[in-house]
């Protein structure tokens, strides 16, 4: 069972910058894909980004310029760095991870971005 723990959150000025961590259980080797969704109050969860086995990368449309997703296979980690950031970024961040047949949610991290 592959398990996901997200840190890194917190809250930011506008402007400002953050770096989410997602740290697998396992080896993301025989994962698919990983992705960062986030789902603000009152709204539904949308992804963020996301990357291919890979390497492929893609982004929703208000973050790109401003987010990248990476991946360290050694670390067995893989990192959303937000930066410019927004109010309207403001949400529970969570991780997701596609293996074959079935995917895996983190626990979710707050991204609170207010001055």
């Amino acid at each position: 069972q592959v398990q996901l723990a997200e840190s890194g959150g917190g809250v930011v000025q506008p402007g400002g910058s953050l770096r989410l961590s997602c740290a697998v259980s396992s080896s993301i080797s025989g994962i698919r894909s990983m992705a960062w969704y986030r789902q603000a109050p009152g709204k539904q969860r949308e992804l963020v980004a996301s990357i291919t086995s890979g390497g492929s990368t893609s982004y929703e449309d208000s973050v790109k310029g401003r987010f990248t997703i990476s991946e360290d296979n050694a670390q067995n980690t893989v990192y959303l760095q937000m930066n410019s950031l927004k109010p309207e970024d403001t949400a529970v961040y969570y991780c997701y991870a596609l293996l074959i047949g079935f995917g895996c949610w983190g626990q979710g991290t707050q991204v609170t971005v207010s001055s």
